[in-house]
């Protein structure tokens, strides 16, 4: 329930009436009152939910200034920033972590570490020239350095302070120049897409407060869920799966609500309709829909894997290995979600799966039997089964994900005779069988070649 306590008591009473304030007051101010307001309504935002501890922040956001300022364009100045921040949010972790989900300073901190490294990126990107620059990071990349007020309010500002989403600092900027909006020279006439993500939001909290008493974590932990048949432990975890994850939609799909209505969210006119999704960080209909892992992670937690992707996958190009780049990104989103052992079993999961899925995909495309199959009058049930083994093995690496510590997850997974791990051993070591038994010859030699 304590996601309840904090969506409710922050950014209902606090993000969209600080929204509506910048509307009514602030959107024809000049850019020092904007950042003046964006800072202190940040604070007291930190204030009210964490008191003191919000002195960690100022500490991050002035050290990194310093280093821009100091350090310059170089490869050091980004360097430097990410171990400051990162090693500031691993003894976070360190000296605050519990074997419960708490709500304490660390929470919001983890989203501003990815910014302010994300703002060194920036920074650097801007004293290259614009043919060495892909192109979001030329959308990105910062013509000159921030001043300190900037840096606080970007840094503070109330849509995302809390639970993300990611956006960067010249996206910032352009929201205190009043460009991101429908109506030039007027705020956006935004409040419906935002009163929509509200109310989308506040139903999938609803959901989360209604059922997540039925499948709480520490049912696992007792002796009733270990008396229960197999079956009965699996589809726990299936139905588990769905509701918990909601508490995280429902923050992330609010918050959302609260870029849209300052502006944030715009995101230019796409087949002459203004869209409000620059800061999505929940794709709903993918996400219920899906019957793929690939599909959900795809929908999920968007903005904070936009930025991984960005700044970890790519910027490692230079390795010449796609997987190297992989399992060092998912390395990075492990320790960044904390110490405990459980996200570690959680994203090397994660790659196991989506390994096996890709390989389970590439050979329905090649093997006309299985294309045909997938094509006929037969999806649906081939969908519901789809669902089924998502959904079950969606949850599995949660499980860890959500226990943290070695002895509770263990359990659960004894429980379950490690089902999860053995069901995707079993796909990935029989995978070349399949392939050469269902893909022509033809085919096979083909992809040989590419």
């Amino acid at each position: 329930m304590c996601w309840y306590v904090c969506v409710c008591h922050v950014f209902l009473p606090q993000g969209y009436p600080c929204a509506l304030v910048y509307r009514r007051f602030f959107f024809h101010q000049p850019a020092t009152v904007i950042h003046l307001f964006h800072t202190f309504s940040g604070l007291a935002l930190a204030a009210f939910n964490f008191g003191s501890q919000l002195y960690h922040s100022a500490v991050c956001i002035l050290v990194q200034f310093l280093m821009l300022r100091l350090m310059g364009r170089t490869v050091t100045t980004v360097l430097s920033s990410f171990t400051f921040q990162m090693l500031y949010l691993l003894a976070g972790y360190y000296y605050t972590a519990t074997e419960e989900y708490d709500i304490k300073w660390t929470m919001p901190h983890c989203v501003l570490m990815l910014k302010l490294v994300g703002l060194s990126f920036d920074y650097y990107d801007g004293g290259k020239e614009p043919s060495q620059l892909s192109s979001e990071q030329k959308t990105a990349a910062l013509p000159s350095v921030p001043s300190l007020l900037e840096v606080c309010g970007f840094s503070y500002f109330y849509g995302g302070f809390l639970v993300g989403p990611q956006f960067t600092l010249r996206s910032y900027q352009r929201l205190v120049a009043g460009e991101l909006t429908d109506c030039p020279g007027k705020p956006p006439n935004s409040v419906v897409p935002a009163m929509k993500r509200f109310a989308l939001g506040f139903v999938c909290l609803v959901i989360y407060t209604i059922f997540s008493p039925y499948y709480p974590d520490s049912y696992y932990l007792t002796d009733e869920y270990e008396a229960q048949p197999f079956w009965y432990r699996c589809v726990f975890i299936l139905l588990w799966a769905k509701v918990i994850l909601y508490k995280y939609v429902s923050c992330w799909v609010i918050a959302e609500g609260v870029c849209i209505l300052s502006g944030l969210g715009y995101n230019g006119v796409v087949d002459g309709k203004h869209q409000w999704d620059a800061c999505a960080n929940m794709k709903v209909w993918l996400f219920e829909t899906t019957p793929l892992f690939g599909g959900t992670i795809a929908s999920f937690n968007i903005n904070t894997n936009a930025w991984a992707a960005r700044h970890v996958f790519k910027r490692l190009k230079f390795v010449g290995n796609k997987t190297l780049s992989h399992v060092t990104t998912l390395f990075f989103l492990t320790i960044w979600h904390g110490l405990h052992s459980g996200y570690i079993l959680c994203f090397s999961m994660e790659f196991f799966i989506i390994t096996v899925e890709r390989q389970a995909l590439a050979l329905v495309r090649d093997s006309p039997l299985l294309t045909k199959l997938a094509n006929s009058a037969l999806y649906p049930l081939i969908y519901v089964v789809q669902q089924f083994i998502h959904w079950l093995f969606m949850g599995y690496p949660l499980v860890p994900f959500c226990l943290f510590t070695y002895d509770k997850w263990l359990k659960v997974y004894s429980s379950v005779y490690f089902c999860g791990h053995v069901f995707f051993l079993v796909a990935f070591l029989i995978m070349p069988y399949l392939r050469k038994a269902l893909v022509p010859k033809k085919e096979r030699s083909q992809k040989k070649e590419e």
